[in-house]
Formats: structure tokens, C-alpha cells, sequence
């Protein structure tokens, strides 16, 4: 088993963040894990991105020029990575930024409005939880208690961020599960 991820949006969207949850969780897992982060020099607002590699074998270079996934919150994001994606991979759409969906009908595509999905939650952060969920659901990649786990411990001093994020997750992770029966359906 060998897995690229790129997650992409502008800072302050907590990309960097979901990368890092799907890394410990892979490493609670027992995986190869490695996260590279990218993003430009400004605080919120500039571009960002990460890529996470969850591999059963020692992992060669944290780089992916094709990866398995692409989770893009924002469309310049979707622009940028859409093509890179590999044949029947993944790509999460967050619908709620992004105004049309991939282009590519060699991939599985999950559109979810994550945005209103975290305002409905009471916590407009929570977004990219969402997405997050919406690829586990969709890829089943890593174990969601993982990430429920790993997340807990992240936020351990703010209970109530922990439960809505969690909140979050599994309504993403449901949306993700559904697009991929409705794939599997055609």
C-alpha cells in the first residue's frame, strides 16, 4: 500500500492542519508516514498546501508529482492540481468556494458544501474537517476513530472544539461513504 494526498487552500483554512491529523492517524496505524507542508510567506490568505504519503514500506521522497487524492477547499487549488491527480483517484471538492467540479472523468469526484455543513455545525472552522471526513468516507484510507483519536489529543484543552470538529468529521465521512456508493451504483 502506498498513498499521496495533496490538500490545498489558502492559509488560514486549516489544510496544514488536516494533513498533520491524517499523518498521526497513519502513524497510529502503524504506517510509513510523511507530511510536507507548502505555503507562501503570507499569514492567511496565500496559497497553501500539503502533502501527506501513508505507505506498509519505507518511503522514498515526501514529494508526489502524481498523487493518489487531491481535498481542495479553494478553486485556485482545484486549477492547480486537478491534472495531477491519477487516473482513478480522488478528489474532494469543496463546493461551498469552488464553482464547478473537476473536469476529469477518469477520477472519483466528491463534491461537499463543507462550508455550510461547518456553519450548520455552529463552527464555520470546521470546513476542513468536512473535507477531510468526506475522503475518509469515500476512501476508507485510514481509520476514522484514528483521526477522531488523534484530534482529541490535538485539542485536548478545548473540549468543545474537539466535538464539534468531530461532529464535522462524521458528517463528511457519511457524504464521502454515499458518493462512493453512488459510484459504485453506476
Amino acid at each position: 500500500m502506498n498513498n499521496e494526498i495533496v490538500m490545498a487552500g489558502f492559509g488560514g483554512q486549516g489544510v496544514l492542519l488536516i494533513g498533520k491529523l491524517m499523518a498521526y492517524a497513519g502513524m497510529k496505524a502503524g504506517h510509513e508516514v510523511t507530511w510536507m507542508p507548502s505555503y507562501g510567506p503570507e499569514m492567511r490568505g496565500g496559497t497553501c498546501n500539503c502533502t501527506v504519503v501513508l505507505s506498509d514500506q519505507p518511503i522514498g521522497s515526501p514529494i508526489s508529482k502524481r498523487p493518489h487524492a487531491l481535498i481542495v477547499l479553494n478553486l485556485p487549488s482545484l486549477d492547480k492540481f486537478e491534472d495531477s491527480v491519477r487516473p482513478g483517484g480522488i478528489i474532494v471538492v469543496n463546493t461551498s468556494l469552488i464553482n464547478r467540479l473537476p473536469r476529469r472523468t477518469d477520477v472519483t469526484v466528491v463534491p461537499v458544501a463543507a462550508n455550510e455543513i461547518a456553519v450548520e455545525l455552529g463552527n464555520a472552522k470546521a470546513a476542513n474537517m468536512v473535507a477531510l471526513g468526506a475522503y475518509l468516507g469515500a476512501s476508507g484510507l485510514v481509520d476514522r476513530d484514528n483521526v477522531n483519536e488523534v484530534l482529541a489529543e490535538a485539542f485536548a484543552s478545548r473540549p468543545k472544539v474537539v466535538a464539534t470538529n468531530q461532529q464535522a468529521l462524521q458528517r463528511g465521512y457519511e457524504i464521502g461513504q454515499a458518493q462512493c456508493v453512488a459510484v459504485a451504483a453506476r
